[in-house]
């Protein structure tokens, strides 16, 4: 019998909770079992992570595989364990030791070539992973950036489960994690203000009262009379955000899939349709994401 136990983490709303997965080889006819409360896109890791395995050049073993994701009464969601549970798998099976995945934490999704996808929530997994006082975590290097934003973690970028597995065992350097910069989608360079706006000089005093103290606005009237524009051009009234009010937003659009990495310095404008549902305004659901509110 074989055990080996690596660190994950599942977001859970807009929290990244510590997850073990154990993987468990013995002697017995062919099996690979996973338990612990995955959902679908979990349970179908198996066999993204055999093929992504072989393909790799790695062994699969021929035994009798049960993985465990622990805590049981917390629901997994998302590819993300994919490049966790290979990792468990090589270190059950003796192909990589066992104190080259003490204190790291891995998250990532695996093609079936062994490319190391990008997942949602790479800066609320660097905050767990700081959170819990483990020293590294390796995720796509599409991610790293993100993750990198976290001070007093480790955080090591990879594209294929190949060359995590060299960089684990030292055969490798990291790679260098590129210096972090704006979000691309909301850096701000072309952000609309109120230079442009002509007429509605009755309105306009009033957006500048309600930015200067923070006080709520609402704008009425029949469609094409400038609510939504005078509304785009409010963010450009308020200061600069704070790194710590930075982070917390990058994090947010992170978790919510809505950028591509790097720091979020524009404070976000949201306009929800006015059909949209209470858990997609407010957050929640089945599996519980960030609504238009949070995001804003």
């Amino acid at each position: 019998m074989s055990l080996a136990r690596v660190d994950t983490f599942a977001l859970d709303g807009v929290e990244a909770r510590h997850v073990w997965v154990e993987a468990d080889i013995r002697r017995g006819l062919s099996a690979f079992t996973v338990v612990g409360l995955a959902d679908k896109a979990v349970r179908e890791a198996r066999e993204r992570v055999r093929a992504a395995l072989q393909n790799s050049g790695f062994v699969f073993p021929q035994e009798r595989i049960t993985v465990n994701l622990a805590p049981a009464n917390l629901r997994k969601v998302g590819p993300g364990f994919d490049l966790p549970l290979a990792v468990a798998l090589l270190a059950a099976s003796g192909q990589l030791p066992a104190e080259a995945v003490a204190g790291c934490a891995f998250v990532g999704e695996l093609s079936l070539t062994g490319e190391v996808r990008a997942v949602r929530g790479a800066l609320a997994v660097a905050e767990g992973v700081r959170r819990h006082g483990l020293e590294r975590l390796l995720l796509p290097r599409g991610r790293a950036r993100e993750a990198a934003l976290v001070g007093q973690v480790e955080v090591i970028g990879v594209e294929t489960l190949q060359e995590a597995v060299e960089v684990l065992r030292g055969e490798r350097e990291p790679p260098p994690i590129p210096e972090a910069r704006p979000s691309d989608e909301l850096a701000g360079v072309d952000e609309p203000d109120l230079s442009d706006v002509r007429g509605h000089n009755g309105l306009i005093p009033a957006l500048e009262v309600a930015a200067a103290g923070g006080h709520n606005l609402f704008l009425h009237g029949p469609p094409g009379t400038g609510k939504t524009m005078l509304a785009r051009r409010l963010p450009s009234l308020l200061p600069p955000m704070t790194a710590h009010e930075a982070i917390e937003v990058t994090r947010l659009h992170s978790i919510a899939g809505l950028h591509g990495g790097g720091l979020v310095t524009r404070r976000p404008f949201r306009s929800p349709h006015h059909t949209i549902s209470a858990s997609g305004l407010v957050g929640g659901g089945g599996v519980p994401t960030p609504g238009e509110a949070t995001l804003a």
